[in-house]
């Protein structure tokens, strides 16, 4: 079955399985990756383009990936986790702890591929007990960038756990929507940098790209090691320097004191 095909939908049924297949130079295939969508549900339980854009860099990054401690932030149906856990990677999928039918269908994908993921109820900018104990070399993201108002407490999950992790990286897909000057605002406000952009359609083999559309970027963000006082002064305007933010986002959080 060619990349992306599904199986028809049984009795009626809206989920289907999709198949993924990752190929060598010569364009035989390696291994595939069987995901359990549902057409009907909301949009965490469906194959989106930034998804399987981001799995492919995954899979050409394979020496990058072996062996790394992968958190997916936002996993969904978690395509580019999956590729990362069939490369020897230790994995641990997220999505928000509320979707519990989300969270439910990651740990089916799991079985049925016969991969021993982690996951894992994580909301973004919800300091509960589970984020402290995740120390990721690489942190994924396909398509997280979607609702403006999200963007903050992703940005702050994200510098909280490159901060936990010395010289880790956070990776991610997103189409190139108006919100990009708030991605770059919020980015600086939580100490973080862009360190590199890429066309996310120039890597893809022409038989994938050919059945995706949109203006998809690949973006590779760092913590900035730029001194706090510059970092500082760039939004201090605004809601003030990073300790101070990360002080007021914990004060907001929903979890017990003993937490901390």
């Amino acid at each position: 079955m060619e990349d992306g095909d599904s199986d028809a939908p049984v009795g009626g049924s809206s989920t289907t399985t999709s198949r993924h297949a990752f190929e060598d130079d010569a364009g035989k295939t390696v291994f595939s990756v069987s995901i359990i969508e549902n057409t009907e549900e909301e949009y965490g339980l469906y194959v989106w383009p930034c998804s399987i854009v981001l799995a492919e860099y995954v899979w050409q990054q394979k020496t990058r990936f072996a062996g790394a401690n992968v958190v997916e932030l936002g996993a969904g149906t978690s395509l580019p986790g999956l590729v990362a856990a069939k490369l020897g990677a230790d994995v641990t999928l997220t999505d928000d702890a509320n979707r519990v039918e989300v969270l439910e269908n990651i740990r089916r994908v799991c079985d049925l591929n016969n991969l021993n993921c982690n996951v894992l109820g994580l909301t973004w900018g919800v300091w509960d007990i589970s984020i402290f104990s995740l120390r990721p070399t690489i942190i994924i993201g396909a398509d997280v960038l979607y609702e403006n108002s999200a963007f903050d407490d992703l940005f702050s999950t994200v510098a909280f756990l490159l901060q936990s992790s010395p010289g880790s990286v956070f990776i991610t897909t997103y189409h190139n929507r108006s919100g990009h000057h708030l991605i770059e605002f919020l980015m600086v406000k939580w100490g973080l940098k862009c360190e590199k952009l890429l066309d996310g359609f120039a890597f893809m083999p022409s038989h994938k790209a050919s059945n995706l559309s949109g203006n998809i970027q690949l973006a590779e963000i760092v913590l900035n090691c730029e001194p706090v006082k510059v970092i500082q002064n760039a939004y201090i305007n605004f809601k003030g320097n990073f300790i101070s933010n990360w002080r007021h986002l914990r004060i907001k959080a929903k979890i017990k004191a003993s937490h901390w």
